[in-house]
């Protein structure tokens, strides 16, 4: 397998689709009465319940995923809140998998409503990338009335950033020829792993295109970045040589919930880690995974909306050291608690590549990878 990064590009056909604001197309395909209204799809404002997704017409208030719902609707007091069907949204998926598979065998799923495919040995439509993403996204309209975006590049990075580019209901071309002057004028922040306190310090330093990152050497990068000052060097330049990996073992597992009233001890958190760790393993017996649990964490945020997570290695899942870690966990902060999740990590499952996993909690959404800015 080649380097992720490194000088020589490697030019693929890549297409990488994104479905439009897919959970709430999908509500007003099955409800005309919410067509036309600022329509989102989250858990209840009354809950501490958050937005999973929104249509456009609710974005123009700006709303949006991860947003509190009750945020949402101070913003749009009309906003319609609809309850999450995943048995739904899952199956619309595995049709919409159904219509990649026909074209190749190379997709990588990024969650229920996006993927990458490399199509650059397809011999459909004489092996054209822009045709082949316009009769997935015809495919898809006839079999589910529902409208996809496209971005063909060739690479991953460049294919997600042009997927946007023609949002909703578009396609967008970088041909390999038009990489270099495409670059100059793509904003920093639109390079993977650029959140806001890396994009702060590169604004910081006077930097806020691609080609302003340009005018930077590599051994800079690495001395202000660490590792991922490669990254931001050769992403920066248009060259990212990751393939398509049509399967991930998964690292971790988890499960949280948000409470209507905070948690005010101890005491109080402990006591709902029965709840907690009995939908956790039932997941757990769903996954099927096969690598043994290697390490156990779990989370907690407060109040104030800051979070911890606090993690100990575990040959297997130790129902009692739960209680430690939530223990530990609370005395860092000792304020009142809003949310709390607990989770397994497994042995050998090892990727450098980021996962986007289906929301299944919408009274606060359990991210598998720790939110280091959190802390």
């Amino acid at each position: 397998m080649p380097e992720p990064l490194s000088d020589t590009p490697i030019n693929r056909k890549i297409i990488h689709v994104d479905m439009d604001c897919f959970y709430a197309a999908i509500e007003m395909r099955d409800d005309p009465l919410l067509r036309g209204a600022a329509v989102a799809v989250g858990g209840s404002p009354d809950k501490r319940g958050v937005i999973a997704t929104c249509n456009y017409e609710a974005r123009s208030y700006g709303i949006h995923s991860a947003m509190a719902s009750a945020h949402a609707k101070r913003l749009c007091p009309n906003l319609i809140i609809v309850p999450p069907n995943f048995d739904k949204y899952r199956h619309d998926s595995k049709v919409i998998r159904s219509i990649f598979a026909k074209y190749t065998p190379l997709i990588e799923p990024l969650s229920l409503d996006e993927a990458f495919l490399d199509v650059t040995e397809s011999s459909h439509y004489k092996g054209s990338a822009t045709y082949i993403a316009q009769a997935i996204r015809h495919d898809i309209y006839q079999e589910l009335e529902l409208t996809a975006s496209a971005g063909i590049a060739p690479n991953k990075f460049l294919a997600k950033v042009a997927s946007d580019w023609k949002k909703p209901n578009g396609q967008f071309v970088i041909e390999p020829s038009t990489v270099d002057s495409f670059m100059l004028d793509l904003e920093v922040k639109k390079i993977p792993g650029v959140g806001k306190k890396t994009a702060e310090k590169l604004h910081n330093m006077g930097i806020y295109t691609c080609k302003d990152l340009q005018t930077l050497e590599l051994l800079e990068l690495t001395r202000k970045f660490g590792a991922f000052g490669r990254s931001l060097y050769y992403l920066s330049r248009g060259i990212d040589n990751r393939a398509v990996i049509t399967h991930y073992p998964r690292k971790s597992l988890s499960v949280e919930n948000t409470y209507d009233k905070d948690l005010y001890t101890l005491e109080e958190c402990q006591s709902e880690i029965p709840k907690l760790l009995s939908t956790l393993k039932q997941r757990l017996a769903r996954s099927k995974v096969d690598a043994p649990v290697n390490k156990m964490f779990v989370k907690l945020k407060f109040s104030d909306f800051t979070a911890t997570t606090v993690e100990r290695t575990s040959f297997g899942v130790n129902d009692e050291l739960f209680y430690e870690l939530m223990d530990e966990g609370f005395h860092r902060r000792e304020k009142s608690v809003r949310l709390l999740g607990v989770g397994v990590r497994f042995q050998n499952a090892e990727s450098t590549h980021f996962v986007q996993l289906p929301l299944e909690y919408l009274d606060g959404a359990f991210d598998d990878e720790i939110d280091e800015e959190s802390h």
